[in-house]
């Protein structure tokens, strides 16, 4: 099955990657394969250090700002010396991996890791329609350059109704940011109306 989290990795100088990643696990999680993209820079620091640290959360702005980029302020981290990588403090469960062959074909190549460390910080709190909605449309979010303005916009607007129908203040808010990204890339608003206002006022915490 394909897990959606977060993955951290590092360069050659020691600086940290946060981003979005959904490996192949088998149902006992005895190993992990990660299939980054070609040019990625998860794939340049797998290829440096060939370690990482895959992290189960439930933090849906937080996966959607690491997939678009907006990483500023940093999720909290701490290193852990056994898996020498950054564990992310929000994380529900987290897998220290180790690569241990490479595979599949460009543009998307397979990082078959190994287990190396694993630890839980808190109970996994679930997914709402709001959160998978969320994660939905960062999914789209990355594949602006892949998808047409048209299929965007029915999307978008087909999820925005899961998000303050069923959503917090937080799924709001990272729809919204989600939406402001892709509009940015295509130079036009891509939200009905009603969606927009009720997805702005969400995001502000008013009904």
């Amino acid at each position: 099955m394909i897990v959606e989290g977060l993955l951290t990795t590092v360069d050659a100088q020691g600086r940290v990657n946060v981003a979005p990643m959904g490996p192949v696990v088998p149902p006992d999680w005895a190993a992990v394969v990660l299939r980054p993209f070609e040019g990625s820079q998860t794939l340049e620091n797998l290829r440096a250090t060939g370690r990482g640290v895959f992290h189960v959360v439930d933090d849906a702005e937080l996966l959607a700002r690491c997939a678009i980029g907006r990483r500023h302020p940093p999720p909290p981290m701490q290193w852990h010396p056994q898996v020498q990588g950054w564990v992310l403090q929000q994380a529900c469960r987290w897998y220290g991996l180790e690569v241990e062959r490479w595979g599949g074909n460009p543009p998307r190549l397979e990082a078959h890791a190994r287990i190396v460390a694993r630890g839980r910080l808190r109970d996994f709190v679930g997914w709402n329609r709001a959160r998978h909605a969320v994660l939905e449309a960062a999914i789209l979010a990355t594949r602006t350059a892949w998808l047409s303005p048209q299929e965007l916009v029915e999307a978008f607007n087909f999820l925005a109704p899961l998000v303050y129908k069923t959503g917090d203040v937080a799924e709001h808010r990272a729809f919204a940011l989600l939406v402001q990204h892709v509009e940015q890339h295509l130079g036009q608003s891509i939200l009905q109306e009603e969606h927009a206002r009720k997805i702005l006022a969400g995001s502000r915490g008013h009904d």
